[in-house]
């Protein structure tokens, strides 16, 4: 992985301007309420919500021209100012909720990001032949699918040999403050659904099904980059 590539994704995002709304702030930490959304709950701050973002998505090289699914896509909010990077990739992105994926749309819209297909579906159920991609990015998504072992199996499933699958996601026992957030608040909500994975049961699973693998965490985000 390149210290350059990591470098301009950080830029990417830092370009990123307004946020849209509560969620993308939060997200990002791109305006107040996000800031203090990522010290409260995640206690990070904001170089650290960057590094771990960077992280996730460095694996992606900026002459990348091949398939690539990012699942879930959400509002595009993560993903969009790299996607911008990657004008040779044919990227689909899949969520399954239609309010999210129209708020991505909007954004690879207003970013004038054209080589990108919108597709809703379910990543337990992906509709793609096998060995399809050439990566697959997950961005904080797996600690909310209700079915874990099916988007393990899926989005693997998906995937060409020799090709990249990484992203991020929440994982407990990293940080103590956090898991009581989560666990009051989050799960009780609906927004998370567990059970959660461990920073070594992460790397332990991922092991089983990827020829390469690497996997770190800055505080209670887990970021992993896999070959297959």
């Amino acid at each position: 992985m390149s210290s350059d590539r990591k470098s301009e994704i950080k830029s990417a995002y830092k370009s990123l301007g307004k946020a849209h709304g509560f969620y993308d702030g939060m997200m990002t930490g791109s305006n107040a309420v996000g800031r203090f959304m990522d010290k409260a709950v995640w206690n990070m701050t904001h170089d650290e919500v960057l590094e771990y973002q960077s992280e996730a998505f460095a694996a992606i090289p900026k002459d990348f021209n091949g398939k690539l699914l990012e699942v879930p896509v959400g509002t595009g909010v993560l993903s969009m100012p790299v996607f911008k990077t990657l004008p040779n990739a044919d990227i689909t992105c899949l969520d399954y909720s239609e309010k999210m994926m129209e708020s991505a749309q909007s954004r690879a819209n207003e970013m004038q990001i054209k080589n990108i297909t919108f597709l809703q579906g379910d990543v337990g159920q992906l509709p793609f032949e096998n060995e399809y991609f050439d990566a697959v990015v997950s961005l904080n998504g797996f600690h909310a699918f209700p079915d874990k072992e099916a988007a393990f199996s899926e989005t693997c499933r998906v995937l060409k040999k020799g090709g990249i699958f990484c992203g991020c996601f929440y994982v407990e026992k990293a940080n103590a403050h956090t898991d009581k957030i989560i666990k009051s608040i989050y799960v009780k909500k609906g927004f998370f659904t567990p059970p959660f994975e461990t920073v070594y049961s992460l790397k332990e699973r991922l092991e089983t099904m990827y020829s390469r693998v690497t996997v770190g965490n800055v505080k209670s985000i887990a970021y992993f980059r896999c070959v297959k």
